[in-house]
């Protein structure tokens, strides 16, 4: 498994009889290494040949939809068994698929009219009760009124008395005014509004009673739950009923009979009960059937969803096809890695066998100078590191591959800013939990945080085990210091150590063998030193990944057989580089080595403001300032060299492509996609001079100033480091060595929970987010800047394997 360079690829042409085509293509597809090229793209969809099929399969696809939009209102999930185990016939499939599709629609619509009907009788129930509750009360009051009345008026005669006792019993009973009623539901949040239209439409000319409905009842035409109230309206004449019925049907309201007699009121709340026993029963009966349905449906469903999908991409694929002239063969052109070359071939001839056909699959190799795609072949170990490259940019076809590097530079430049062996162990601890259940949660969906994260485990666990390393170094655990590789070589002046802090320490015995000694932290010099240390590193660090960087752009430029790029930019670039950084992290190395008192500041300022002045007490070594002289003219000549002579010779080379001077012999070769020399977007026909000046300039300006700000860049790695150092700290100091300070049970449990939340919130999930962001700068700005273009397009094959993955 090479990740340094692409896999070799080629473009193929295959010629596959008709009857064998649906088998060879399933064949490939189980295969998952021949990326096929459309040969039908000035077609519409609709005019191509499997139009139909993929309709058909489509027509699936809406009613697996269907059925598992069913299942999820039911609260199923489909069965999580393997779905790869698939004997169905597409032809029974599709008849079964509309057969349970037409018994569960006409379930459902069944069930509705159950519903809507089961609802109305509810409210019907409704209104009896607390109308009846109103006329009830109506006639027990008006009783007890007219029996107050007699009482009052017994022997109280007049004059008038006898006349108007014998109008009334001689009054006509016929014309007499009897009241219309009408009665039903409103929706709460309507009924003020409800009972001003009805005011304003009638002139106040009727009586309306209300009463609320303690629970949410369901409404019969949306089918949700709505807040009701009872009314009753009571009115004279037609023309008011005839409002009344209007505003009732623009307000939802939903009108039922009612009998203002007792006797009938009660017949009725008695039969509509038992309508209601009867329908719930029915109802009940219903979606069981319809359960046990969806509960068949879904134990097959990841098999049939499967076989729907595997079907389409069959027929989506043989539409990229074209018919030959004699329209007994179907042609493809596709792309393919060398390596697979063998396996398509003994699958196209089992497809020719497994069909009893009399005529083979014919497998070319195509001649081309177009870019093929990119294909790296990961496990799942480097696959999230090549991710973090191709998040960047797909790689060109054969250009060297950053992910090599990046499994071991991105996890350590991480650490170097994570620096803690008790984080980098809760770390582990976090993505062993991932790893080793990770065939469990490979096979459920899971949330977008969750699955991003299991996704990059193995990232996290290289982060994890550098981050164990660098706290070893930095001699950091949760921020306190430990003697686990020895004693300290330092101690006090005196046995009270009380000049610790102001004298200092003195060395008593040998160097701390491993990291940084355990008696720097908590001194007065352990800010200074510590900061000294770690500016200095992330300097040496970015100088060394920036060198691999441009080095690697040596090695793509001599696979490419480029000699203009390794002249007249490798070496211009390696040598101003390291001219000015290269010679600063020398002095770093060299200072350290001696232990000398010089001033780097001083030395890298005066190199540039007085070159020819002498050093002084900063000089490190012997022929120095000769050194500087030299490494200062070097940097100088440089510019002018990645500036000047690359456009002109682009030029030359332009000018004698078109006289046909630049002829050389055809080898024969290996790959026969191997690119031209020289191959570059300003070898073509309109060759504008001004244009490359401008880009080389461009170019060189760029890199010059990313010298100066790349080096820069990487003194993040000095900053997080000592945040996460400090804020580690004062969480110890300033929580729980504070909480134990109080000798208060109470205290020091709050104290645990404070120092446990902000460890995990701050520093292992801000912190760890902070520096893995930092870290992927520093890769794609930095490190792949100086020779990744990045320019590629990746290799998607067409494979059952990533069908079965995508989400419809």
């Amino acid at each position: 498994m090479d990740l340094l360079r692409s896999e070799p690829m080629q473009l193929a042409h295959l010629i596959i009889p008709i009857e064998s085509a649906y088998r060879a293509v399933s064949y490939l597809g189980d295969l998952g290494l021949f990326q096929f090229k459309d040969l039908n793209a000035e077609k519409s969809p609709f005019q191509r040949t499997y139009a139909g099929q993929i309709k058909r399969c489509g027509e699936m696809a809406r009613k697996l939809r269907f059925f598992k939009e069913q299942m999820a209102k039911a609260g199923l999930s489909p069965s999580s068994r393997s779905a790869r185990v698939s004997n169905v016939d597409l032809n029974d499939l599709e008849v079964k698929l509309g057969e349970f599709e037409g018994e569960l629609l006409e379930i459902n619509s069944n069930n509705e009219k159950l519903q809507h009907t089961y609802s109305e009788l509810l409210e019907y129930k409704l209104v009896l009760q607390k109308a009846g509750e109103f006329f009830y009360s109506a006639q027990n009051g008006a009783a007890a009124q007219q029996r107050e009345y007699d009482v009052q008026h017994i022997g109280e005669g007049s004059i008038d008395s006898p006349l108007l006792i014998e109008q009334e019993m001689t009054t006509d009973p016929s014309k007499q005014v009897r009241l219309g009623y009408v009665s039903g539901l409103v929706p709460r949040a309507k009924s003020i509004a409800f009972e001003r239209i009805l005011f304003r439409a009638t002139r106040g000319n009727v009586f309306l009673k209300q009463a609320v409905v303690d629970d949410p009842v369901i409404d019969p035409v949306s089918g949700e739950k709505v807040e009701k109230n009872v009314f009753i309206i009571f009115f004279s004449g037609e023309r008011a009923k005839n409002k009344i019925l209007k505003i009732c049907e623009a307000f939802g309201a939903n009108r039922y009979p009612f009998a203002d007699d007792l006797g009938k009121q009660f017949q009725m709340i008695t039969e509509v009960s038992g309508k209601i026993s009867e329908l719930k029963t029915t109802i009940d009966a219903g979606l069981l059937h319809r359960s046990n349905l969806l509960q068949t449906i879904g134990y097959e469903y990841e098999q049939w969803n499967f076989l729907v999908k595997k079907e389409k991409s069959i027929y989506h694929s043989l539409n990229m096809l074209s018919i030959d002239v004699t329209k007994k063969c179907l042609v493809a052109e596709g792309w393919c890695p060398v390596f697979a070359s063998n396996q398509i071939q003994n699958v196209l001839q089992q497809a020719t066998f497994d069909c009893n056909s009399q005529v083979g699959a014919i497998f070319q190799v195509l001649q081309t100078k177009e870019l093929p795609p990119t294909y790296f072949r990961t496990n799942k170990f480097t696959s999230a590191f090549q991710e973090i490259v191709d998040a960047y940019g797909i790689a060109k076809y054969r250009e060297a591959n950053p992910g090599v590097f990046t499994i071991v530079t991105f996890p350590f430049l991480f650490a170097v800013m994570f620096g803690d062996w008790g984080h980098g162990i809760c770390l582990l601890l976090a993505t062993l939990y991932f790893i080793i259940r990770e065939k469990k949660f490979s096979s459920q969906k899971l949330g977008d945080i969750v699955e991003m994260t299991f996704g990059g485990r193995y990232v996290i666990m290289m982060m994890a085990l550098f981050s164990i390393y660098t706290g070893l170094i930095y001699n950091e655990f949760f921020s306190v210091p430990f003697e686990l590789f020895g004693k300290s070589a330092y101690g006090c002046r005196d046995p009270s150590c009380r000049d610790a802090t102001t004298v200092g320490l003195i060395k008593v015995r040998n160097t701390y063998p491993f990291g940084v000694d355990p008696k720097w932290h908590g001194s007065r010099s352990e800010l200074p030193f510590l900061n000294s240390l770690k500016m200095k590193m992330s300097i040496l660090l970015g100088i060394a990944q920036m060198n691999l960087g441009i080095t690697m752009s040596y090695f793509n430029a001599k696979f490419f057989d480029d000699n203009l790029n390794i002249w007249y930019q490798f070496v211009p670039q390696i040598i101003f580089l390291n001219s000015l950084f290269g010679y600063l992290a020398l002095l770093i190395v060299v200072k350290w080595c001696t232990g000398s008192q010089a001033d780097l500041y001083h030395i890298m300022i005066y190199m540039f403001l007085s070159p020819t002045d002498d050093l002084g007490e900063n000089q490190l070594f012997f022929g120095q300032k000769f050194l500087q002289l030299v490494l200062l003219l070097l940097a100088f000549v440089a510019v002018p060299w990645m500036l000047f002579p690359k456009p002109f010779l682009l030029k030359k080379q332009h000018q004698e492509r078109h006289r046909g001077q630049s002829y050389a012999l055809l080898h024969s070769i290996d790959d026969p996609l191997e690119e031209e020399p020289h191959h570059d977007s300003h070898g073509h026909e309109d060759f504008e001079f001004s244009e490359v000046i401008v880009h080389q300039l461009i170019h060189t300006i760029e890199f010059v100033l990313a010298a100066v700000s790349n080096t820069a860049s990487y003194l993040r790695l000095w900053a997080l480091s000592l945040a996460h150092s400090e804020l580690s700290s004062v969480f110890y100091d300033k929580v729980l060595v504070l909480a134990w300070g109080f000798n208060n049970v109470i205290i020091l449990i709050i104290g645990i929970i404070v120092f446990v939340f902000a460890t995990v919130g701050v520093l292992l999930v801000m912190e760890t987010l902070s520096a893995f962001l930092h870290a992927l700068r520093l890769h794609w700005v930095e490190f792949q800047g100086k020779f990744y273009e990045g320019n590629g397009y990746k290799f998607y094959p067409f494979s059952f394997a990533l069908v079965s993955e995508e989400e419809e």
